[in-house]
């Protein structure tokens, strides 16, 4: 197993493998006690958590001990760790992460619907503090609507009856088409990252109604997390401003709030393997933090986004 001094060694020999951002602007607001941020990742040493070789990118290392650092700069009690997708259904280094953790942290897995996994299985995973499991269509490359509706089916008769929810990393065109089966599921849904509107087609972007219609009923909670997604404004995000304001007056009891620590860089880029590393983004996440009472500047509903909303959904 390589040690934490043998991986750092490692990064100081190779330059390009950088730490994980941390914060450079200090927090303008006062955050409250219990707050999580919902959508983070782990990366962790790269020997003792192989990537699967079908992955999309290579991310650089991204440990626990950074996260507590990043933390500790947002004042964040809570933290919800999700399963990337460079890890295939190999859970491992995300709920040692959570075990590290403690009490302070849940985790999105990720299964294979497609084919049998033991009740006994996913109740040890409940049991290290998993919540659901997530669907990455996104990274995946899956934009087919009949695709898309299927891995929505199979996760829907697989957690029927389960506490757990279905996470997914998705664009609006797939919200659109699967609007129906959300809104008519025995689970719970989460939707990542404003539920992949992109900042500079506006609000009448096709797909967004759904979104906001399937928050508004209350079938579904939505991320307003990692917003450099969405924008083209960094490093304050003004243009997304608009689609938090959205989804929050849509319904402030289905909205969630993450940084989508550490910033990886999952997009194909021309000439770079899937072996290569790709550099994680080095995002300001104070900056980030600091739109929250932007979006929502009353401070019992940045509570309710912050501490109620996760407390609720992950069992804190």
């Amino acid at each position: 197993m390589i040690s934490r001094r043998e991986l750092l060694l490692q990064m100081a020999a190779f330059p390009f493998l950088a730490t994980a951002a941390q914060p450079r602007t200090p927090i303008n607001f006062d955050v409250p006690a219990g707050a999580c941020d919902c959508h983070t990742h782990i990366f962790g040493e790269p020997k003792r958590f192989p990537m699967t070789p079908s992955r999309v990118y290579t991310p650089e290392p991204a440990l626990v001990d950074e996260m507590r650092a990043l933390y500790r700069a947002l004042h964040m009690d809570r933290v919800v760790i999700v399963q990337p997708s460079v890890y295939g259904t190999d859970n491992a280094c995300t709920l040692d992460a959570v075990k590290q953790l403690g009490s302070r942290a849940r985790a999105i897995a990720v299964i294979d619907v497609q084919t049998p996994v033991s009740d006994t299985m996913l109740a040890d995973m409940d049991a290290a503090g998993v919540r659901g499991i997530r669907l990455n269509l996104e990274t995946s490359g899956i934009a087919d609507p009949s695709v898309g509706s299927q891995r929505v089916r199979a996760a829907i008769d697989r957690l029927r009856g389960s506490r757990w929810h279905i996470q997914m990393n998705t664009r609006l065109s797939m919200i659109d088409a699967i609007r129906a089966q959300v809104a008519g599921a025995p689970v719970r849904f989460v939707f990542d990252h404003f539920g992949g509107a992109q900042a500079p087609l506006g609000l009448d972007q096709p797909g967004f109604k759904s979104l906001l219609d399937l928050v508004r009923g209350g079938s579904a909670y939505v991320k307003i997390s990692g917003a450099y997604r969405s924008s083209t404004q960094a490093p304050n995000y003004p243009d997304v401003t608009p689609f938090a304001k959205a989804l929050v007056a849509a319904n402030p009891r289905r909205v969630l709030w993450g940084t989508d620590w550490p910033h990886p860089d999952s997009a194909i880029v021309a000439g770079r393997k899937n072996t290569d590393i790709a550099p994680l983004l080095q995002i300001d996440d104070g900056a980030l933090l600091n739109q929250l009472p932007v979006w929502a500047p009353d401070a019992a509903l940045r509570t309710r986004i912050l501490v109620s909303n996760p407390a609720e959904l992950y069992g804190f």
